[in-house]
């Protein structure tokens, strides 16, 4: 492990617990980094977005990113720097994609080759051509949906259709409200896989 001079005395700490992450597979250096972090990246979410299930949303999805690019990381700068940079920008796509999109099964996914895909479905003064195409990604979208299992299946109905909050679902499926964000954790994560053998069609 090399420490690059010019990182601060945090930064080399951070390091070394990302270097736990990344070549020992260390799941506790993992829960330590977002235990850091977490709430940084959270207000800084909310301040973007102004809407805390939004933010809530954004700030796993950050963490999610840079978990999973972490052997990306090269310690010339801070990792706190690294991930707020992934955190921001995927922030900023996920407002671009708000502006353009009345509906979509999660805001933008990281397509894994620089690109992002998505369910985006425009609603308002639709031709008969859009209306086909957007009975189609409907269509499509339920598919995938269908495809997951009956827990995920119920959570991502609840959040993504009838766009229900954390809470809300919390409350109507009688789930801890950690429980619920976990499981649209993971069960996006399965989407995403699903998602990937759809492209082209969406």
């Amino acid at each position: 492990m090399e420490l690059s001079s010019n990182l601060s005395e945090k930064a080399q700490k951070d390091y070394v617990i990302v270097c736990r992450a990344r070549d020992e597979k260390d799941e506790k250096a993992y829960v330590e980094l977002m235990g850091k972090y977490r709430d940084s990246i959270y207000f800084m979410m909310l301040k973007m977005v102004k809407n805390r299930d939004d933010a809530d949303d954004l700030t796993i999805e950050a963490f999610g990113k840079a978990f999973n690019r972490i052997h990306q990381y090269v310690p010339k700068y801070a990792f706190s720097t690294w991930l707020f940079r992934i955190a921001t920008n995927n922030c900023i796509d996920f407002i671009r994609k708000k502006k353009m999109v009345t509906l979509s099964i999660d805001k933008t996914m990281d397509d894994g080759e620089g690109g992002a895909m998505g369910f985006e479905i425009k609603s308002d003064n639709l031709n008969p051509e859009e209306k086909f195409v957007r009975k189609q990604k409907i269509r499509i979208m339920r598919e995938i949906v269908d495809q997951l299992k009956p827990r995920y299946r119920e959570l991502v109905v609840l959040r993504y259709f009838r766009e229900l909050s954390y809470d809300e679902i919390a409350e109507e499926t009688d789930l801890p409200l950690g429980t619920v964000k976990a499981q649209l954790f993971r069960a996006r994560e399965q989407l995403y896989k699903l998602m990937q053998n759809k492209k082209g069609k969406i």
